[in-house]
């Protein structure tokens, strides 16, 4: 069973040692721009680029798009690797207490505020992308037992971190890295909100073709394997209708399974999305049980060799998204 909302992060002797000596003082799970420039991280002399971790792909996009010349970017969960069940290995916890400014997205990354308590550095700037936005909840029960209560929640629910999908929330997600990486090189302050601007314009057109692209679809509901896509919903007016629960990799119970083969069929439904990273047998078993195909949808969570190949980026992944969206939605 997945269990990325609960894990028990457990360091071994050898990382133990790596980090012994490293101090108590933990890091916050998210620095705000007021308190990170309380105390900067030591990299803004002049010709030195600052060191900046990322965790996955979307944090590692916009990250990028903002520091520009200015910072090393580097993403800790490889290309194609499924973030929700990735854990730190010891070279890991290395990068991550060495960093200047940690980016991460929150909720995804069960390990993250564990790595940072044990790798502490203080002067590193922690920014946890998705602070401060409204976030969606879940129910507990779709995703089994060992789903994890977010601190301070009810435990019947657990929040979705999908925000990135929404190109809407992913401008505030560029906006707190700017922030960081402003708080920790605050000689390149001007430079990092010229480059999120920019970046911000690009997310903002985006929204403009998924307003107009969708607007005037003849349906408004589509079924996905996983439920990655509540956030973009919700944006567009649209109902996602997954098959399973927040995790990825998580099979549906029978009686949920029949639920949705039942309203593929009352709706003629013609394509079931399934996504990148994970197997789509779920997607599959419902297509052909009620003689549709299938289609992708990209939660964006990493990228393929093949979306290398192609060259494309997140913008890129979501176009085609909403090519895919505009085409299930007026069958």
């Amino acid at each position: 069973m997945n269990t990325w909302f609960k894990k028990s992060f457990v360091l071994s002797a050898g990382l133990a040692l790596i980090l012994a000596g490293c101090g108590a003082k933990s890091d916050h799970a998210a620095t705000n721009a007021s308190q990170a420039e309380s105390n900067p991280a030591q990299t803004a002399d002049s010709g030195k680029k600052l060191n900046v971790v990322t965790t996955f792909y979307p944090m590692y996009e916009f990250t990028k798009q903002v520091a520009g010349d200015h910072a090393n970017v580097t993403a800790l969960i490889p290309a194609g690797a499924e973030p929700h069940d990735w854990e730190p290995s010891a070279k890991d916890m290395a990068q991550v207490k060495d960093a200047d400014v940690f980016v991460y997205n929150g909720i995804v990354e069960g390990w993250a505020e564990q790595a940072l308590s044990s790798a502490s550095n203080d002067k590193r700037v922690v920014v946890e992308a998705s602070k401060g936005l409204n976030l969606m909840e879940g129910s507990a029960e779709e995703e089994g037992e060992e789903a994890h209560a977010e601190e301070g929640h009810d435990h019947d629910h657990v929040l979705d971190p999908h925000v990135w999908l929404d190109p809407v929330l992913a401008q505030k997600e560029v906006e707190a890295i700017e922030a960081g990486l402003a708080a920790a090189d605050p000689a390149n302050k001007a430079d990092y909100e010229k480059n999120a601007n920019a970046y911000i314009a690009k997310l903002k057109e985006l929204d403009t073709e998924f307003k107009t692209g969708l607007k005037d679809v003849k349906r408004k509901d589509f079924i996905t394997q996983h439920t990655a896509f509540s956030y973009l919903a919700k944006q567009y007016g649209l109902t996602q209708v997954p098959i399973a629960g927040l995790s990825p990799e998580q099979e549906p119970t029978p009686d949920k399974l029949a639920g949705i083969i039942k309203f593929a069929k009352e709706k003629n439904v013609k394509t079931i999305f399934f996504e990148t990273l994970v197997d789509p047998k779920v997607a599959e078993t419902v297509a052909t049980e009620i003689g549709s195909k299938t289609d992708v949808l990209n939660p964006l969570e990493g990228l393929t060799d093949e979306d290398k190949q192609k060259n494309l980026d997140y913008i890129g992944v979501m176009k085609n998204n909403l090519e895919a969206l505009k085409k299930a939605l007026n069958e």
